[in-house]
């Protein structure tokens, strides 16, 4: 026993009581909680525990709430600040914490898949005669493409770790875009001058002839959704000439072509719930259907819209793929996975769309619902470059020339935290699957490793002799890809 707190109990035998008293009367104050969940909705009736309730505690009573066959791992949140111990460590780090109102706790079910993070250069792979300009891993994680100033589009084995194919011939200028078809069967390829390549990464042969209707450079293609289609037979691209077309894999002819910007659209996305968003040099951001019609325009950036991206990205991407690595042969079960892999990262709401602008400013949107903007946020100084979802939709990354990461809420835009330590700007961010690291490539030619759970740098990674302009994280959590402007690609891993 501290000598003065013995001293103090010799003297005063009625001490001992009062301490024994004040922890009897910490043990039994309550206060009354209301469980929600990750999109805000109330969770059973409100309910009053001990303030000394331990976060055990509380995962145990959301998986009876839920009535959930097997324990699942929850976090638990209030605001943005997490419930890591108990209520009452909690509540002594919160200002103006008081008892006498309902504290509401948002529960987030914890990822099982467990991706252990980059640390070193695997393989260094030269091939390509000009900067890499676009890598990315296929849906399951195992192939990999890039797309090079060199006018080819490279596949490689990520297994040995040595080139595959080679896609030659289809293009005859920098390619400046390439995106996987969801179930991995093609690749899409687009370049300088308007033309886009059908692959197919086993022969890395080109399908078909080479596509031809944009008359100005394309800057992003994005695939029908797996489960809308389970051929994925059609894909959208959008072009500096302020048009979008949509172009079937089959005939490698356009189905359709549609314009309402007035300047170049920066990207388009084909999202889950039938709508394709795209955005623009005008300031604007467009919701259109799948037979060309406007839904709607989303007005509130002040300058050039650099870049969207969808909370539902994820299992856009992937398809039916997971980390289990199951693989179907029937296109039918395919788009059911798919289907139910979309419908739990979506929830019972509509998928969100984040947009980042040249005003160093990003907007929060309801695309499905409403022309207005959930929430405004600031912070950067510099334009906003890219943005992405974490897997689970959880939180958002934003990238900037101002050379800093900033991590907000995936739900309400609230603001988490800074990323600094990039000397130049951020071109590319890329999650990892299990939602706990991310990866950043820089002008500074260097790419680090960030933590979510302690907002620090975990890892910096230099190797590249020059700007790194694509990053990638493979849907398995394996390998990290990197590709820049000193003609290599890098594969990273632990």
């Amino acid at each position: 026993m501290d000598p003065i707190k013995k001293l103090k109990t010799e003297n005063n035998p009625d001490g001992v009581q009062q301490d024994k008293q004040n922890e009897i009367d910490d043990a039994e104050k309550k206060i009354y909680i209301q469980f929600k969940n990750a999109e805000g909705e109330k969770v059973d009736n409100i309910l009053q525990v001990p303030l000394t309730t331990k976060a055990k505690e509380l995962e145990a009573m959301i998986n009876e709430i839920l009535q959930n066959d097997e324990e699942k791992l929850y976090t638990f949140f209030y605001g943005t600040h997490e419930i890591k111990t108990s209520i009452d460590d909690f509540a002594k780090k919160m200002k103006n914490f008081s008892t006498e109102v309902t504290l509401d706790i948002t529960f987030h079910p914890q990822s099982l898949f467990f991706v252990r993070p980059i640390t070193r250069q695997s393989s260094s792979l030269p091939g390509h005669t000009d900067s890499v300009l676009s890598v990315q891993f296929s849906p399951d994680g195992q192939n990999l493409a890039s797309g090079s100033g060199d006018t080819t589009v490279r596949f490689w084995d990520v297994n040995t770790e040595l080139p595959k194919e080679t896609g030659k011939d289809g293009h005859r200028n920098w390619v400046l875009v390439i995106q996987w078809s969801p179930n991995g069967k093609m690749l899409a390829s687009g370049d300088m001058n308007g033309d886009i390549c059908l692959w197919d990464p086993e022969t890395g042969k080109q399908i078909g002839l080479t596509m031809k209707g944009h008359n100005k450079w394309i800057t992003s293609i994005s695939w029908e959704p797996l489960h809308m289609n389970k051929d994925c037979e059609l894909f959208a691209s959008a072009s500096k000439d302020a048009t979008i077309r949509i172009w079937s894999s089959r005939s490698q002819q356009c189905c359709i072509c549609f314009g309402g910007h007035s300047k170049s659209i920066t990207k388009v996305l084909w999202g889950g719930q039938g709508l394709i968003y795209s955005s623009s040099e005008d300031t604007t951001i467009k919701v259109w259907k799948k037979d060309g019609s406007m839904e709607k325009e989303l007005k509130g950036h002040a300058h050039w819209v650099n870049t969207i991206c969808l909370s539902t990205e994820h299992a856009l991407r992937t398809g039916y793929f997971d980390e289990k690595g199951e693989i179907l042969e029937n296109p039918e079960d395919q788009q059911k996975k798919a289907l139910e892999k979309y419908t739990k990262l979506k929830g019972s709401k509509n998928e969100r769309l984040v947009s980042g602008s040249d005003d160093n400013t990003l907007y929060m949107w309801d695309p499905v619902d409403s022309r207005k903007p959930i929430i405004r946020l600031t912070g950067h100084t510099k334009p906003v470059n890219h943005v992405q979802f974490s897997p689970d939709g959880r939180y958002f990354i934003s990238a900037s020339f101002d050379k800093n990461l900033k991590l907000w809420d995936g739900f309400n835009g609230a603001y988490i935290a800074s990323f600094r330590g990039h000397v130049a700007s951020v071109y590319q961010i890329a999650w990892s699957p299990d939602n706990r690291l991310f990866v950043s490539g820089s002008k500074d030619s260097t790419m680090k490793v960030w933590d979510i759970k302690t907002k620090k740098l975990m890892f910096d990674l230099p190797g590249h002799a020059d700007e790194v302009y694509g990053v990638d994280w493979s849907p398995d959590g394996l390998k990290v890809c990197s590709g820049g402007k000193d003609k290599l690609l890098k594969i990273w891993k632990n």
